[in-house]
């Protein structure tokens, strides 16, 4: 069952051809990484699945993106309820300025829960979801901002899972994290695929190896290979999809 089906997406910035013709099926339940070089779209196109590419001034798409087989960009398409969806975990942990507990339960009130005893659950639910309410739950109430990279990390992956999206966008979320703090975002993302459909962008090949079922390999705003992680990494179809993974260039 497919969550995403991208067809024929073309995204410009003001004259600038930012991706070409991407036709991508991202399946549901399951890791799909994005690879490639610095500037060859894979962050573009992660953000043109929740649409955050709508505050860019200049953006313009041709195109379909379904999700459940609806078209995001679609008129009966809510862009909040898209959002409430698909999350979205940035590269640099960015909490808000306010305690662990108000991070987490911002966006459940955001979308109108207000019951403490509703939101008390989902606070633990999510932290426990993130694989961090032991080391948090004496600290509920002290200011997320006093918490190590690798905690603030993982709390930005709870406040996420929060709104209980379908959707986890994860923007290159180890690369400001050292070598222990990564192994446990990757373990957590493991454990999340089950109940979550997750698209990573990863500038580290051995991590999209580690994780993800199917990678793929972006150049120039182009999709140059699709496939099962495992195959693409060992017997790759295409020379350049080759030459990068063996570092040949990028």
């Amino acid at each position: 069952m497919n969550k995403f089906d991208i067809q024929h997406l073309d995204l410009y910035y003001g004259d600038f051809k930012a991706l070409k013709d991407i036709n991508l099926e991202i399946q549901e339940h399951g890791i799909t990484a994005f690879i490639g070089p610095s500037g060859c779209g894979k962050s573009t196109l992660l953000r043109t699945l929740d649409r955050m590419n709508d505050l860019v001034e200049g953006c313009r798409i041709d195109g379909k993106i379904l999700l459940d087989g609806k078209d995001i960009f679609g008129p009966d398409m809510d862009v909040f309820e898209l959002r409430k969806r698909v999350g979205m975990v940035f590269q640099k942990p960015n909490p808000f300025p306010m305690s662990v507990y108000d991070n987490i339960a911002y966006g459940p009130r955001t979308h109108g829960i207000r019951s403490k005893a509703k939101l008390d659950e989902l606070v633990e639910r999510s932290l426990r979801g993130a694989a961090i309410w032991d080391e948090l739950k004496d600290r509920l109430k002290k200011s997320a901002l006093g918490l190590s990279g690798g905690q603030q990390q993982r709390l930005c992956i709870a406040r996420a899972l929060a709104v209980e999206p379908e959707v986890l966008l994860m923007d290159e979320p180890t690369s400001a994290l050292d070598p222990i703090s990564t192994s446990k975002i990757e373990e957590l993302v493991m454990e999340l695929k089950d109940r979550y459909t997750i698209v990573m962008v990863t500038h580290n090949m051995q991590q999209a190896v580690r994780v993800a079922d199917k990678t793929a390999f972006f150049l120039l705003g182009e999709v140059v290979e699709y496939g099962e992680t495992e195959q693409m990494f060992s017997q790759p179809r295409d020379k350049r999809t080759e030459d990068y993974i063996t570092g040949r260039f990028g």
